[in-house]
């Protein structure tokens, strides 16, 4: 992860830097042992920013992709901040 550029707060500079084993490593940094569940929401949130939709909480609770409260479980203390970060994308405006 020497070379991998990011920002102050930890986000990849260039999303074309991302693969599996760096969204691993930065979730092992936030202490998150990916799982198929976890995989599914980054997914879905590249998924988003790829087609430039914007990223929010009620967007993640109206995907289907997971439930709210799982949400919360599987990217303890900020699951959207973490989330996006773990998948290589710039952090939602909506995240403060």
């Amino acid at each position: 992860m020497d070379n991998i550029k990011r920002n102050e707060q930890g986000y990849l500079e260039d999303f074309s830097q991302w693969t599996k084993e760096v969204g691993t490593e930065i979730a092992k940094e936030k202490e998150i042992e990916m799982t198929e569940e976890h995989w599914k929401v980054i997914s879905y949130l590249q998924e988003k920013h790829e087609n430039e939709e914007s990223l929010s909480i009620r967007g993640i609770k109206k995907s289907g992709v997971v439930n709210i409260k799982e949400f919360y479980n599987l990217f303890p203390g900020g699951p959207l901040k973490i989330s996006t970060m773990i998948a290589g994308i710039p952090k939602p405006k909506s995240c403060i």
